[in-house]
Parts: structure tokens; sequence; C-alpha cells
């Protein structure tokens, strides 16, 4: 077993696992803390580890520096707070397949290739599936698993570019902080529900280790020898993960309609990987998951 799980592909589908259920915790105490709170909390424990471990350099830094760990640490924390905001309002595996049409659309914007509109029409023909055929969905919770997306993507372009600015983990920490900031005051303004419930507390502390922390540390390691098209690929397997993790915490049954919706969204999103893998396109199909929205 130890063998398996020190694969860097094992740690990369140990992290998904592990996202999910951290997604599934936090929806199962919505009704003792809304999902801004969930979402503040989740940013704060999960920057005070990433601080300790990255100690960041703050000195020194140019305008361009901060200008990009505020845009990345924004999308951060709007990614997080709108898919939970989604998860109030639909099932979980519904509203992760809805957020990955974001990475999606970045892995083919830009390409002509005719293979890569087949990618695009049949993500777009799942959501049409469960618009049309699915169960009755809240279209609010509809919108919020769509701005995820759109965050995602906006994350995944602002990684590179940080990443030559900021030395190793240090721009995900300093982002993470100042997203936990942003929340801070709406989760203070609202009154801080749950923040005074030592359940909400404990449960969100799991959740930021769980849907952050932890799949980032396992990450790490494993992109250090699996390919980006390999690892793009298997991060694709996210929304089925969101059903199973749904299922086994919450009871979140989907229907054929919706779990058909999700395997379109899902081989649109491996398609996709391999082929910009061949054309030697830079952009992944998913971020990491210190930055998924589930």
């Amino acid at each position: 077993m130890a063998r398996v799980a020190a694969h860097p592909v094992g740690l990369v589908l140990i992290a998904i696992a592990s996202v999910q259920f951290g997604a599934a915790l936090a929806k199962g105490v919505f009704d003792e803390a809304s999902p801004w709170t969930l979402a503040f909390l989740r940013a704060a424990v999960a920057s005070v580890v990433l601080l300790a471990i990255a100690r960041p350099r703050l000195r020194g830094r140019g305008g361009r520096d901060w200008l990009l760990v505020v845009a990345y640490g924004l999308s951060l924390s709007g990614m997080n707070l709108a898919i939970y905001l989604s998860f109030e309002r639909i099932p979980i595996g519904v509203a992760v397949t809805l957020e990955f049409i974001g990475p999606l659309a970045l892995a083919v914007i830009g390409s002509r290739r005719l293979i890569d509109l087949l990618w695009v029409a049949l993500a777009a023909g799942g959501v049409v599936l469960l618009g049309a055929f699915g169960a009755e969905l809240d279209p609010v919770g509809v919108a919020f698993a769509l701005l995820a997306g759109v965050l995602w993507a906006c994350y995944i372009a602002l990684a590179g570019p940080l990443g030559t600015r900021w030395a190793g983990v240090e721009g995900l920490a300093v982002g993470s902080s100042l997203g936990a900031l942003t929340l801070a005051g709406p989760v203070l303004a609202m009154g801080g529900v749950g923040l005074g419930s030592a359940h909400v507390l404990v449960v969100g502390t799991a959740v930021a280790l769980l849907s952050s922390v932890v799949p980032y540390a396992l990450e790490l390691n494993a992109r250090r020898t699996i390919r980006a098209s390999t690892f793009s690929i298997l991060m694709s397997l996210e929304p089925a993960a969101a059903a199973v993790f749904a299922w086994l915490v919450l009871g979140e049954v989907l229907g054929y309609t919706e779990l058909t919706a999700m395997a379109a969204v899902v081989a649109a999103s491996v398609g996709a990987v391999r082929t910009a893998g061949r054309r030697g396109h830079g952009t992944q199909a998913a971020g990491n998951a210190g930055a998924q929205g589930a």
C-alpha cells in the first residue's frame, strides 16, 4: 500500500479524494454556518500553515509583484466562495462539473483546430443536457458554479507570471492570506455566523487541511516526476470524485442525466488536455489543489 501511495499518480488521486471529501464536509455544516464563514475559515487556516512553511519575503517587492499576488488572492478566495455558494443551492457533483467549464475553456482558447471545437461542443452539450433534461436546478447556484469556473481560469492564467516573481509557495501563501483578509470583513459584517461554534471551527480547520494544504503538498511531490498532461488528465476526474463523496458523506444522488452530462464534460476536459499536449500548449486544464474551488 505504501508503494502505491508513493507513486505520483497515486498521490494525485489521493489529493483529488482529499479535496472532494473536504468539499462534502464543508457543505455538511451549512446549516450551522454560511458558505462565507466556511470559505473564510478555509482561507485563514490554510494561510497560517502556508505562511509558516513559506516565510515569504515581502520587502523590496515591486508594484507588479503586489498586483499579481492581489489578483491571484482575489481569484482564489472568490473561487472558493463562489463554489461554496453554489454547493448551497445545487448538488456538489453538478456544481463541480459546471465549474470545470472555466479551465476547459482556457485549455482551448485561441485554438482554431477543429478537434478543439469538438471538445467545446461536447462540454457545451453536457451543460445543455443539465439545463434541458436534468433535475430542476437553482439558476443562482448554476451561476455561482460558472463564476467559480471563470475565477479558476483566472487563477491558472495568473499562476505562471506569479511563479516567476514569487519563489516556491510564497505567492500562494501571500495570496491566500490576502484572500482571507478580503473575506474577513463581510463575514464579520454578517455577524460571523458559526465562528462561535466549536464544531464549525473543527470542521473548517479540517476542510482547510483536506481541501488546500494536504492536496497541495501531495501534488507538489507528484509533479516532480509526473508529466503536466498526465496531471491535468487526472485532475479532470474531479467532477466524478465530487459526486462520489457527496453521495458518501451527504447522500446526494445524481440521476442518469446528470451523470451523462458529467461524463461529457470530463471527456471533453481529457480530450482538450491530450490535444493541447500534442501541440505543445502550455495551459493546463486544471490548477493545483491549493486553488481548487471544491
